[in-house]
């Protein structure tokens, strides 16, 4: 700046003020170029920095979802099983054959189990807090994530729906029989058994009963249907969740990409 500040005078004193003012003119133009390349390099690392809070989310709901997916596999083959358990008593319940498969009958008693998915979800409601949400709107991988999360959900909806159902069933059941005599004959072994004060027979009628009675009968009769539709609600999350961890390490791909 100096030697631009010499050249005005010099040119001034010698009354060269068309020569002047084209210095000026310069000069003006390379502030301007200069301003202009620090708000490019300033805006590159404002980019950069919102890129990488964007991986950080997206990152931690890729993680999020992979720990969804392992408790899917666990409950799935849990459902799977009360699937099972339940389809085998209805079809004893309607072939009149309670008394030859008790054992079925206690079986089924997981019906009454009080069973959630409890997915992880607040890496994505951090993520759409943030600013950071409008860079990913209107893409794949938001629509990805608005379907996972509204399944979710409509998941747990249909397993509050189910899991209130039993418990005013149980509650109800509860006023009506013992329940100590029917847990014990659904689950202790008869060498404990024979070491109470009570008949085997007293047992046996209890149970008997407790299997007879309509709202036993009305739980066990919903969820083995109610549990293979959920059971297909969750194949379904995993399905989409595996789609969601895909598309987050094509966008986490791209970046690094784009770095190098």
């Amino acid at each position: 700046m100096k030697i631009f500040r010499k050249a005005r005078i010099e040119f001034l004193r010698k009354g060269k003020t068309g020569k002047y003012l084209k210095y000026a003119l310069g000069e003006i133009l390379l502030v301007v170029i200069g301003i202009l390349i620090a708000l490019q390099i300033n805006n590159w690392n404002e980019t950069d920095k919102e890129n990488r809070i964007l991986n950080e989310y997206l990152l931690k709901i890729r993680s999020h979802t992979q720990e969804d997916l392992l408790e899917l596999d666990t409950i799935i083959k849990y459902r799977q099983q009360m699937v099972k358990s339940c389809k085998a008593a209805r079809k004893v319940m309607l072939t009149k054959t309670e008394d030859e498969n008790l054992y079925i009958m206690m079986s089924s008693g997981i019906a009454f189990a009080d069973f959630y998915f409890k997915a992880k979800t607040d890496g994505y409601e951090a993520l759409k807090n943030s600013n950071s949400f409008g860079k990913i709107n209107n893409t794949v991988l938001d629509s990805l994530l608005i379907k996972y999360h509204g399944l979710i959900e409509g998941i747990a909806e249909n397993e509050k729906s189910y899991n209130d159902y039993i418990l005013t069933q149980e509650a109800y059941i509860s006023t009506k029989f013992d329940r100590t005599l029917v847990l014990a004959a659904a689950f202790m072994k008869p060498d404990s058994l024979a070491k109470l004060n009570i008949p085997s027979s007293e047992y046996t009628k209890t149970f008997k009963d407790y299997i007879a009675s309509p709202s036993y009968r009305n739980v066990i009769g919903l969820a083995a249907f109610q549990f293979e539709a959920m059971v297909k609600q969750y194949e379904e999350l995993q399905q989409i969740g595996n789609e969601v961890i895909k598309e987050i390490n094509y966008f986490t791909e791209e970046e690094e990409e784009s770095k190098n």
